[in-house]
Order: structure tokens, then C-alpha cells, then sequence
């Protein structure tokens, strides 16, 4: 096994297989984020997301996809132009992968990839053994907003593992704003996002600020706020405890429980808990 990928394994304590698959696809994304940067990706771009949380803020619950947005929207963007700094990074530590550009029929702002990788072989690569599904495969969704909205804020973050490269991502008051954004307006296959209350509560229990100017760009963007003046406290707090009032709670943990490594956590869940932690908000 290769000494970094064998360090970066050790520090998850994987009670099962299915733990240990989703260890290798954490440690995966970070040595995308590595090839991208060999690729001068983050002179152009920034990490944001859940992922950007986890890898670079310690956000304690898994997340899928790699997310970034475009800093200059007037530049074109390929993603095919980093193809190579990606698939030669994770070759040099053992896993081959393929890379391909989701191609769409009409033009959209977000452009999509996918890494593809066989799921025996890599698990092999980090010494496990007795898998058994000779053709299952890890696929890893690195996604671009070409056309962000503005207002957020970037700052140099060092990867942790497998290098300790800077990698340009939101700041944390930015992906705050972005959370509470999609919290209160983002619906996914017509259910609300678990995960998305969920880093809600991570934010305000760590007491970050939110980038109100952000968010306000993107609720102003969306439509959801025409009214002349500019959102306060008070505002965000209230649309924030009339959600959580009208969504169902049940669907919510369904949709977190998967990716945490303790869903007893979710047992105190309740419109009052939610409105505890919603009361600590506060302006950047």
C-alpha cells in the first residue's frame, strides 16, 4: 500500500466494509483536490459545498460530491484541461481512474464531470480484502458553477492530506450564507435536504457568522426577496423557524442518517431544538 494512502486510511476507525468504501472515497476526493491544484484549478475556482467542509473545516458527516464555483464568470471553463493533472495524481498513489465531461443537451451555469473508478481494485490498493462485486464501481461528481452569484467571499485554506497545499475555497461565513440559502429554498427530487439543516446547526453551534450580503444576493437572485430594504436578523431568524415549522422532521433525519457515523444524534431533533440554535444567528 502506498505510505500516504496508508496514513490518510488510519484515521478513520472503519467498523465495516461499507465504512471502509466510503474512508477510500473520502481519500479519493482529497487527491483530486491535490491533482487540481498541480493544475493551477484554484488560480480559476473555488471549493465550497458540503465537501469543502468536511475536507477543509472538519464538517463531521459525509458528503458526496466535489463543488466549486467559478471566480470569473466571463472565462470559459473545460474541465477536460485538468483531466490529466487529476488522473496522474491518483495513479501515482495507486488508483486508476477514468474522467469523463458530462456532456448536456441544452447550456446550462453548472458543468459536470465524473471519476470512475473500480471499486475492487481500489479497495485491494488499500489492502481489503474479500469484496466480492468484481464490476461495482466509486463514482465522484466534480460539479463548477460557471455563472456564480456574487457577494460571497474566498479565502487560502491548506489541505490537510495528502499534501498540505493551499486550496482556494468560500470562507466560512460565505458557505454559511450558501447553507442557509439552500436550507430555506433548495428542494431536491421534491423532499428537503437533511443535510442541509443539519450544517445549519453545525455553523450556529460554532458560532460563525453569516455573510448576509451573500445571502441576500442569492434570495434577491431566486426571487424570493423583492422588498426594498435589506434583510436583517430578525428576518432570516423568522423565515428560517417558519421552515423548519412546516417541513416534516422524519424526512429530514431520512436524509442526513446516511451519512453520519452516529445517527443517535438525531433523536433530539425537534422544532424547538432547531429554534434554539436558530436564535445564536448573527451578521458577519
Amino acid at each position: 500500500m502506498n505510505d500516504a494512502v496508508k496514513r490518510m486510511l488510519q484515521k478513520y476507525n472503519t467498523a465495516n466494509q461499507a465504512e471502509t468504501e466510503r474512508a477510500l472515497k473520502e481519500i479519493i476526493q482529497e487527491i483530486t483536490l491535490t491533482g487540481l491544484w498541480r493544475g493551477k484549478f484554484f488560480e480559476h475556482a473555488a471549493f465550497y459545498g458540503g465537501t469543502a467542509l468536511r475536507i477543509l473545516y472538519g464538517l463531521d458527516r459525509f458528503s458526496e460530491d466535489l463543488d466549486f464555483i467559478l471566480l470569473d464568470s466571463k472565462t470559459k471553463f473545460d474541465w477536460g484541461l485538468f483531466e490529466r493533472n487529476v488522473k496522474e495524481e491518483l495513479s501515482s498513489y495507486g488508483f486508476e481512474v477514468i474522467f469523463s465531461e458530462k456532456k448536456k443537451q441544452t447550456e446550462t451555469a453548472i458543468q459536470s464531470a465524473f471519476l470512475k473508478t473500480n471499486t475492487l481494485k481500489a479497495l485491494l490498493q488499500i489492502g481489503v480484502k474479500g469484496f466480492n462485486n468484481p464490476d461495482a464501481l466509486i463514482r465522484i461528481k466534480v460539479e463548477i458553477d460557471s455563472k456564480p452569484i456574487g457577494g460571497f467571499d474566498v479565502e487560502s485554506v491548506y489541505l490537510r492530506e495528502p499534501l498540505p497545499v493551499s486550496i482556494r475555497a468560500l470562507k466560512e461565513s460565505s458557505l454559511f450564507a450558501g447553507k442557509t440559502h439552500a436550507a430555506l429554498y433548495r428542494a431536491w427530487k421534491n423532499r428537503i435536504k437533511g443535510r442541509d439543516w443539519y450544517d445549519l446547526v453545525w455553523f450556529l453551534r460554532r458560532n460563525i457568522p453569516l455573510n448576509h450580503l451573500y445571502l441576500e444576493a442569492c434570495m434577491r437572485f431566486g426571487g424570493e426577496y423583492a422588498n426594498d430594504q435589506a434583510i436583517t436578523e430578525n428576518i432570516v431568524k423568522n423565515l428560517l423557524k417558519t421552515k423548519i415549522k412546516e417541513i416534516n422532521l422524519n424526512d429530514v433525519k431520512d436524509d442526513i442518517r446516511p451519512f453520519l457515523r452516529d445517527p443517535a444524534q438525531l433523536d433530539i431533533w425537534s422544532v424547538d431544538f432547531f429554534h434554539h440554535w436558530i436564535d445564536q444567528l448573527n451578521f458577519e
